[in-house]
């Protein structure tokens, strides 16, 4: 139980009488914190004896800095190397590098966290800025079990609004241009992705024995990641997946593997050296100039080719599950999100259910009329 104990001290050459709160925290440590008043002092034992039964016990001595728990918290996580290097910058540039960081971990307000976000938008695209804010609330969930803070800062900030542009497919024709605009050694790259909707990483970790020709399925089980020349599993465990080779996809790889043999690891498309391609080179340098010379929309990537793929899969009829399988995805919400509106005939079904549904109020009326 905390004690309270009053002695007297020395203060500008004058005696004045103080007390000392003596208590150990949840971790069994000795602790004391001294007070001018004897009614301080005894709330205040009672206060960390009821935050103790409580379990919200937090020591507002610590001196942590919300970057250094930041950078404590992310080395902790079980992120994959792509990730660890995007949370890591993302803690250094816009936590670390912000006066955030600098505060201690149990001193925040809710108040600092929304002046922090204000200033984050300033020059952070409305996405990323969430994902951010997103990455700050986890740190603090987790601080608050840490008993460094009583609660979370991070709520109610509000954000700049944000309304993801539709995605508008490239048409069958506009991916062959862009084919065709492609460096030889290249174009096959573009119809393979567009034909079996692989993520950029997928496709620059395709390897032969990966395609069955007799089968007709492409197994997907490696990606190269964004900064990497080796491969690593996947995305997601959803994102192992057998996906139905078409024949136009299937002519261009047994052509491209014809003219250009496959690295010893049976790697399919590689540089003039026999090296994996990088996400950068691929799609920052090569994809670029193609995009510009076939004169597509500006700022199309290699990603718009598996939007090109789900919209081809959804204008035949395939299933929204169906789909999401297909581009490896955890579920379909994703794929309705991204791409409801691009389900076939969508106005047509809109004007027949409203109509079918009022029929059965009309009808009867109207044969009572005809009688």
């Amino acid at each position: 139980m905390a004690s309270v104990e009053g002695r007297l001290t020395r203060r500008n050459g004058r005696e004045t009488k103080v007390y000392d709160v003596r208590f150990r925290d949840p971790d069994g440590r000795q602790r004391k914190k001294t007070f001018g008043k004897k009614g301080d002092a005894d709330r205040f034992a009672a206060t960390v004896e009821a935050d103790k039964l409580r379990g919200q016990y937090v020591d507002h001595s610590d001196r942590t800095t919300v970057a250094e728990y930041a950078r404590a918290w992310a080395s902790n996580r079980p992120h994959r190397q792509s990730t660890a290097r995007r949370v890591s910058s993302l803690i250094e540039t816009h936590i670390a590098g912000t006066k955030l960081g600098g505060r201690r971990v149990s001193a925040v307000r809710p108040s600092e966290v929304q002046a922090w976000a204000s200033d984050r938008a300033q020059v952070l695209a409305p996405s990323t800025l969430r994902n951010l804010v997103s990455l700050l609330r986890s740190i603090y969930a987790s601080a608050v079990l840490d008993r460094l803070a009583a609660s979370s800062p991070v709520v109610r900030v509000a954000l700049p609004r944000h309304e993801r542009a539709r995605v508008v497919p490239l048409t069958v024709e506009q991916v062959q241009a862009l084919s065709d605009a492609m460096p030889e050694r290249n174009r096959a790259m573009v119809l393979t992705q567009a034909g079996l909707g692989l993520r950029i990483g997928e496709l620059l970790a395709l390897r032969v024995e990966d395609v069955d020709f007799l089968r007709r399925t492409a197994r997907v089980e490696w990606q190269i990641a964004p900064g990497a020349k080796t491969r690593s599993e996947p995305k997601t465990p959803r994102s192992r997946r057998t996906v139905p080779l078409p024949q136009v996809v299937a002519d261009a790889l047994a052509a491209h593997v014809a003219a250009l043999p496959p690295a010893e690891d049976g790697t399919i498309f590689t540089t003039r050296t026999g090296t994996p391609y990088r996400h950068d080179y691929y799609g920052s340098i090569i994809f670029a100039a193609a995009v510009k010379k076939a004169k597509l929309p500006a700022g199309t990537t290699s990603h718009d080719l598996r939007h090109h793929y789900a919209s081809v899969l959804l204008a035949a009829g395939e299933s929204v599950i169906a789909v999401a399988e297909r581009l490896g995805h955890e579920n379909a919400t994703l794929v309705l999100s991204t791409y409801g509106h691009l389900m076939p005939d969508s106005e047509d079904r809109t004007r027949r259910a409203i109509d079918e549904a009022w029929c059965a109020i009309t009808a009867p009326s109207d044969q009572s009329a005809t009688r």
